[in-house]
């Protein structure tokens, strides 16, 4: 058991880590926050939370490990090589693919009942 709590003492640690340092981990967090509070705003059934959650999970989760990435690339070659750059561009565009199919899963999801709410409000 003691094992199991240092090891979420530092994967907390690393959470922080890249709150504190990396904007776009903050960005990532922001557009939770926003998801968040307009599923439920739109009282989203638990199969749509589901999909919304594990989504804004995995592109936190990966902005993690790119992090991570970035970071033995720049400890293992201090200095510029194709290849050093190649990893962290991987690693960076995996980050955005991930977002892009949760901003578009986010759209299916959140985008009729927002439609329905806005012409319920404002008489559209």
């Amino acid at each position: 058991m003691r094992r199991f709590l240092c090891s979420l003492k530092f994967a907390a640690g690393g959470i922080a880590l890249g709150v504190c340092r990396e904007r776009n981990m903050r960005i990532h967090l922001i557009a939770t926050a926003a998801v968040v509070l307009l599923a439920i705003w739109l009282d989203v059934r638990p199969v749509e939370w589901a999909v919304l959650l594990a989504l804004c999970g995995l592109v936190i989760g990966l902005e993690l490990v790119n992090t991570a990435v970035e970071r033995v690339v720049d400890l293992v070659s201090p200095e510029r090589h194709p290849l050093a750059k190649e990893a962290k561009d991987a690693a960076a565009g995996g980050v955005l693919a991930a977002a892009i199919f949760a901003a578009l899963a986010g759209l299916i999801v959140l985008g009729p009942p927002l439609w329905h709410k806005l012409q319920e409000l404002f008489g559209l």
